[in-house]
Formats: structure tokens, C-alpha cells, sequence
């Protein structure tokens, strides 16, 4: 079985709770299953520094403002799919707020596009990659 994993958070490379330990020991714990998992993420700064190693699977012209590519990496064990949008997650801060500790006010488009592109991987978008379960983690996804 083959399972997509759609995290706004996964630890070791981004955590701001328990979510972030749940989502980065689920695969781990799956595959002593024999379950193969994918885990769809944001590409925060933490996440982009720590998939120096990637390559691009799919890109659009224009995902909800700017160019967007999801992007295959490995990190941590972890098998990642990496939401490579700068326009939507290149910002110092959280990953959900800005350095104040206030909400950004566009999470709502930053993570409908998260949402979108999970659904496009679910419909095979992803060469030669179509997961057989959609295991959405949180609002965000």
C-alpha cells in the first residue's frame, strides 16, 4: 500500500507541536508494516535547507500567485514531496506566523494551495506515483 502523507509540519525539519512528532514517526512506523509513505510538505526555509538533495517532479506556471514545483527529497529517513511555492512559504517567521507571533493573514490561500496540490498528487499528477490512501494531517491540509 502506498500512502500520501499531507503534513504542514514533520519533525525533525519543521515543528511547532505534537503533529510534527506524529507525522515524522507515522512513515517509520508504517513501513514495519510493509506500507510505503510519502510525505507532502511545505517548503518553509527549515525544509528547503534540509533537502539540499531534490529534483523537480512536477511544476506549475501558477499556483495561487507565483511559480510552485513539487519536488522529490529525502531527509531524516523521511520520503518527501516538497511544496516548493516561495511566494506562499519562503518567510522568516513560523509556519504559520509571522516573527511576532502573529498569523499570517493569507494562510488561508497558502494552505488551500497545499490542499490543492495534495489533491493533485492523489490523482496521479506525480510520474509513475499514485498513492492508494490520502492521510490529511491537520486544518492545513
Amino acid at each position: 500500500m502506498k500512502i500520501l502523507a499531507v503534513a504542514p509540519e514533520i519533525f525533525p525539519l519543521v515543528k511547532t507541536g505534537g503533529l510534527a512528532d506524529v507525522t515524522g514517526a507515522l512513515p517509520g512506523a508504517l513501513a514495519g508494516l510493509g506500507v510505503a509513505t510519502r510525505s507532502l510538505v511545505p517548503g518553509y526555509p527549515s525544509v528547503m535547507t534540509s533537502v539540499p538533495r531534490r529534483r523537480a517532479l512536477h511544476r506549475y506556471d501558477a499556483l495561487f500567485g507565483g511559480k510552485a514545483a513539487i519536488l522529490a527529497a529525502e531527509a531524516a529517513g523521511l520520503d518527501l514531496l516538497v511544496l516548493d511555492a516561495p511566494h506562499l512559504f519562503d518567510r522568516q517567521g513560523g509556519p504559520y506566523g509571522d516573527p511576532t507571533g502573529a498569523d499570517w493573514p493569507d494562510n488561508w490561500r497558502r494552505f488551500a494551495a497545499f490542499s490543492r496540490v495534495a489533491s493533485d498528487i492523489a490523482g496521479g499528477i506525480v510520474p509513475g506515483w499514485r498513492p492508494d490512501l490520502v492521510h490529511a494531517h491537520d486544518w492545513q491540509a
